[in-house]
């Protein structure tokens, strides 16, 4: 079954829709379109849609990553932003990196044109052009049955890999490597007739035990190797005998799990820089930085085989390369019980990196900062009767952007995954119509949270809400909603041990025999027990408080959260950025599936932008020096700085508009960009901030090197972008950022 349509919008344009993912792309046309479907076996790459239409021109509302590719299928040119490229007669293809994968299919002359703002396609006169789209949504596609002898779990990890739809270095993008199957608990080993082992000649030996089965498994999937018993953890293949401990790490009881992690970066970031010789050419900017330290030839490196060039990539100290990598989007710490296995797929499948549990207890004081705790006398709202609190911990430090915990308690600084979320997730019906959402407020003190997320919510064109927005609700309207096929809910109010506090008495999630809802943020004070009944009844992922709260904690880390969403940012990402912009911001968390999105991220980039301004520039032209605070695409990514603008202006602590202090041309600034992989967009894709002049791609995770550009480009930048910025340390929304005077 395919959710993708290609239609005829309202405007007379191409409206290609995913209705699984809740994502839509137009292509606007010079004349209004009825679309023919066509045969998708007409277009090289696999397509889940398909039509004719005739028009001269086809633009592309977004700056994206666009290949042509003649009629072989080879690409024989990579437009470049603010670059006009001619074709002559001939067929081509043109394959457009946007939230839906689109193809094109046409008969030249033709051009191909990035102006900064659009991508376009002209023909030299009238004709037929065939479109072509894909879904970059994954589910498992069947499900393995294992006991819980190791043995047993090993040959279910081994077959993880399974899922992989190549082995060459292409399998480092997100879309090509396949959801591996789903693995549940029974009496017997069965794995499923479909499910085949893919010939790599590597297999990888561990301790038998399922604590170590964990651990190998994303590096058995990145590699479609064969898990066995072994005396000592090693990677083995034609020429490799790979240590997955050093030395200096035998009697470390957590060097194998580091080994592990330092082999799956190294492999899959030297995959990343081979592949530009395949069949994505790009001007990698990892590659430029390592290519001249690396012992091996590149281009005859990709044509060799897996164990080869796991003989060459090893060999390269892991020390000379981690400097350049990308940084890792997902640390997983799972408890390797039974219990656990359903969750490994889908930690997995976002290439996570998987440790066992390593954590402290802390209290709630510790939680807090000194600074809360001063607040918390002075304007927070207190529950009568705080539920019993849950046991925090505190996972060990990883240098991963997110962290995910799958074990007892409650972790301060990581999601809480559920597997529930990852079922719930794969039971998602698709929808027709627009994104709903629905904002509560039960507080009448924090209205100003409550028209910000009002107002926020759905304010991008390009994008389809309906929001809703309910006050004072009674039990009955919220278990109403929740119960609704609403796809986010976004509650301002409190919360007892009793459940949500409404004026006509309380409504307990644990009381609803099921909800609609895909997710919510639940803005009171102790919500983490009814979040948390919400995702085991049916939602995805939610946002959640662990204590009371200072309500203008809450309200900062609301308007930020709300602001993020919008723009497309994952629930952990978005609150990792909005958490840093209140004291409050540790006591909350997500449960459930830290990937869900509400929106899709104009061209599927989600980054930060982080500013430094620079001295005046005096009479003969000079500058000051100075430096900028630290810091998918399946095939590719696509192009920071592409977004509508959002609502509102300053936000959070410390975020104040600030002041001019010169005219356009003699002020300059460092920019920086960090990108931040997303579901659709995970480890391995690449992304192009929007700057002119510039040509080199970066892999997700990295943050790109300082740029220097002036306020008058930076406007440009601005008004193309709904991200936060950081602005000589403070933090501001990239539309109020435009509106201040700075």
């Amino acid at each position: 079954m395919t959710f993708v349509a290609i239609e005829r919008g309202p405007e007379g344009q191409l409206r290609v829709r995913d209705s699984i993912e809740r994502r839509r792309c137009d292509l606007f046309t010079d004349r209004e379109v009825s679309p023919r479907p066509v045969d998708g076996d007409l277009f090289d790459a696999p397509v889940d849609a398909a039509v004719a239409v005739d028009v001269a021109e086809l633009t592309f509302p977004e700056v994206v990553e666009t290949y042509v590719r003649d009629h072989t299928g080879t690409v024989i040119h990579q437009v470049r932003h603010f670059e006009r490229h001619d074709l002559p007669e001939g067929e081509f293809g043109v394959e457009l990196c946007s939230p839906i994968k689109l193809y094109l299919r046409v008969r030249g002359p033709l051009a191909v044109d990035s102006d900064g703002d659009t991508t376009s396609i002209s023909l030299a006169e009238t004709g037929e052009v065939l479109v072509g789209a894909r879904s970059y949504h994954e589910r498992p596609a069947a499900t393995i049955t294992t006991t819980t002898d190791p043995a047993d779990v090993m040959t279910a990890v081994s077959h993880l890999g399974s899922a992989l739809k190549t082995t060459t270095p292409e399998r480092s993008f997100p879309t090509l490597r396949g959801h591996p199957p789903a693995l549940e608990l029974g009496d017997e080993l069965d794995v499923p007739d479909g499910l085949v082992l893919p010939d790599t000649g590597v297999r990888i030996e561990i301790p038998p035990t399922l604590e170590a089965s964990y651990v190998v498994a994303p590096l058995a999937y990145y590699l479609g190797a064969e898990v066995v018993a072994g005396s000592e953890p090693r990677l083995v293949a034609d020429g490799v005998d790979h240590a997955l401990a050093t030395p200096d790490e035998s009697d470390d009881p957590h060097g194998f799990e580091r080994g592990v992690e330092r082999t799956l970066k190294q492999v899959h970031f030297l995959d990343c820089i081979v592949r530009t010789e395949g069949y994505y050419p790009v001007d990698l900017h990892e590659r430029s930085a390592v290519e001249p330290e690396l012992p091996f030839d590149l281009s005859a490196t990709y044509d060799r085989s897996l164990p080869e060039q796991l003989r060459a990539y090893l060999a390269v100290p892991f020390e000379s390369l981690e400097p350049h990598m990308p940084t890792w989007k997902l640390t997983s710490h799972v408890a390797p019980t039974p219990s656990n296995l359903e969750t490994l797929p889908y930690l997995v499948d976002d290439l996570s990196v998987i440790r066992t549990p390593n954590a402290r207890e802390i209290t709630l004081a510790e939680a807090q900062s000194a600074a809360i705790e001063s607040f918390m006398s002075d304007g927070a709202t207190r529950s009568k009767t705080p539920p019993t609190p849950p046991r925090l911990v505190r996972p060990e430090r990883t240098d991963s952007l997110e962290q995910a915990w799958v074990a007892p308690d409650v972790p301060i600084g990581a999601s809480k995954v559920s597997a529930a979320a990852f079922r719930n997730r794969l039971n998602q019906e698709p929808t027709d119509g627009d994104l709903s959402i629905a904002v509560i407020c039960n507080d009448q003190t924090m209205l100003s949270e409550h028209q910000t997320a009002s107002d926020v919510y759905g304010s991008r064109e390009s994008l389809p809400f309906d929001v809703t927005v309910h006050r004072d609700a009674s039990t009955a309207d919220l278990a109403a909603v929740f119960q609704s096929d609403v796809d986010f809910v976004h509650y301002i109010g409190h919360v007892d041990e009793r459940g949500f506090r409404c004026h006509d008495g309380h409504l307990d999630a644990n009381a609803l025999a099921g909800v609609g809802i895909d997710a919510f943020f639940l803005n009171a004070c102790t919500s983490y027990q009814q979040g948390m009944a919400l995702i085991e009844a049916g939602a995805v992922g939610g946002v959640v408080t662990v204590d009371d709260v200072v309500n203008t904690g809450a309200t900062a880390v609301g308007r930020m959260l709300a602001r993020m969403l919008n723009a497309g940012f994952p629930l952990q990402s978005a609150l990792d950025v909005a958490s840093d912009e209140s004291l409050i911001g540790a006591q909350y968390l997500v449960v459930g599936d830290g990937n869900t999105e509400i929106a899709q991220s104009e061209g599927g980039v989600t980054f930060v932008l982080r500013l430094e301004r620079q001295a005046e520039r005096p009479a003969d032209g000079r500058t000051d020096g100075g430096v900028a605070h630290g810091g998918r695409a399946d095939e590719t990514g696509d192009d920071c700085g592409r977004a509508d603008g959002g609502a509102g202006d300053a936000v959070g602590t410390g975020c104040e508009p600030a002041t001019s202090r010169a005219a356009d041309d003699d002020v300059t600034y460092h920019a920086s960009f960090q990108l931040y992989p997303n579901r659709l967009y995970g480890m391995g894709s690449l992304g192009r901030p929007v700057l002119d002049g510039l040509t080199q791609s970066f892999l997700f995770g990295s943050t790109t090197p300082d740029y220097e550009i002036r306020r008058s480009e930076l406007r440009s930048l601005l008004e193309m972008s709904s991200c936060p910025v950081y602005l000589d340390g403070e933090c501001f929304w990239s539309s109020g950022l435009l509106d201040a005077e700075f």
